[in-house]
């Protein structure tokens, strides 16, 4: 299977009333554990990666190792997508790497701590949706701040995270900005903020309508019934996963996530990308925990990271499962990247509010 733009995978989401998981990758593992899960829910697959994990890696290693899930899952329909690129220079290195989405996230300044301006966000949002529609690449733009309506902080996890603390106005996009933001910038996807942020401490307690606006989201897409909402920050943080932690040696404080409950009613109001990242990592840093504590002596480093991928397996399994990518894989024929930017250029898709399905259901 070609790799595949996000605007396709979104547009058929769209078409067919689900949700598509976007799964953070840091590593090997990582990538083994959502590749597994996506090959056994027979599900088109988000693969994204921030800035930070790209040096961790090194981005040349890190092309390889998505082109080499591309080869080795053929069925799979694989978009590849940078998360929260913080300029233009940013998001064309990583289409020159081979991305075939890139998220411009101009809601914060280059340093990924200071809330910008309206302008600066349209102005960088808008420029990169240039380049990035000229090679036929995604764009996901962000409008709002994410953060915390409990502290009125952003949880800083590889580097992005607002400093200090902002009003609750800043933390809540605001519909009517949202649907001017769309028009000023032809992006193909918009992230929203509604009081999810990143890491493991997102709520305080069982998060309800004070502290997680899913009103918000559901007012936007009435603004926007065709435009491509994403839900970031969106990890349900697991309770088994805590107790994993650290029933073997962690010391992690009792905290809340996203319920999938409330990611479902998302979806049922135009979220089509929900990403996902401190669950994997939880995943795989917990199995490893036990796996030492119970094999004190071992230094195989293959056995400690089996029970993990499996654990990351299984929890993507269950995403894709419960937002409906399931069995998607095979109703969906890769579009490559040169018909889409032929696409951009006969204004075929001039933005996501003049909508055009591109899925083509597989005869």
């Amino acid at each position: 299977m070609a790799l595949t733009s996000l605007r396709q995978l979104l547009d058929h989401a769209a078409e067919h009333g689900y949700g598509m998981p976007a799964f953070n990758i840091t590593n090997l593992e990582t990538l083994q554990g959502v590749m597994q899960a996506a090959e056994a829910a027979g599900s088109p697959v988000i693969l994204q990666a921030s800035q930070s994990a790209m040096k961790y890696v090194d981005p040349i290693l890190l092309k390889h190792l998505f082109a080499g899930a591309i080869e080795r899952y053929p069925n799979i329909p694989v978009c590849v997508h940078l998360d929260h690129g913080s300029s233009l220079a940013v998001c064309t290195g990583a289409m020159e790497l081979g991305f075939s989405s890139v998220m411009m996230d101009g809601s914060l300044e280059e340093d990924l701590k200071t809330p910008s301006s309206y302008d600066y966000n349209v102005g960088v949002t808008r420029a990169t949706v240039r380049a990035a529609h000229a090679r036929g690449v995604s764009v996901e733009g962000e409008i709002g701040v994410l953060g915390s309506l409990e502290t009125g902080t952003g949880e800083k996890e590889d580097g992005h995270g607002i400093d200090g603390v902002v009003d609750k106005a800043t933390l809540l996009t605001d519909p009517d900005q949202a649907a001017q933001f769309v028009a000023d910038t032809g992006v193909d996807a918009l992230a929203v903020a509604v009081g999810t942020s990143h890491g493991a401490y997102k709520f305080s307690r069982q998060p309800t309508g004070d502290i997680l606006a899913m009103e918000v989201i559901e007012a936007i897409h009435r603004k926007l019934p065709q435009t491509h909402l994403v839900m970031h920050g969106a990890s349900t943080i697991p309770t088994d996963l805590q107790d994993l932690i650290n029933a073997h040696g962690g010391s992690i404080a009792t905290t809340f996530g996203v319920p999938l409950d409330e990611v479902e009613r998302g979806i049922r109001s135009g979220v089509r990308k929900v990403n996902i990242d401190t669950d994997i990592r939880m995943a795989l840093t917990g199995s490893m925990r036990r796996y030492l504590m119970e094999n004190p002596s071992s230094f195989d480093i293959r056995a400690l990271n089996k029970p993990g991928v499996a654990r990351v397996k299984a929890l993507c399994i269950e995403r894709f499962e419960r937002f409906g990518a399931a069995g998607q894989a095979g109703r969906i024929k890769a579009i490559p990247l040169e018909q889409m930017r032929q696409r951009y250029a006969a204004g075929i898709l001039a933005g996501p509010s003049e909508f055009v399905s591109l899925a083509v259901n597989a005869r």
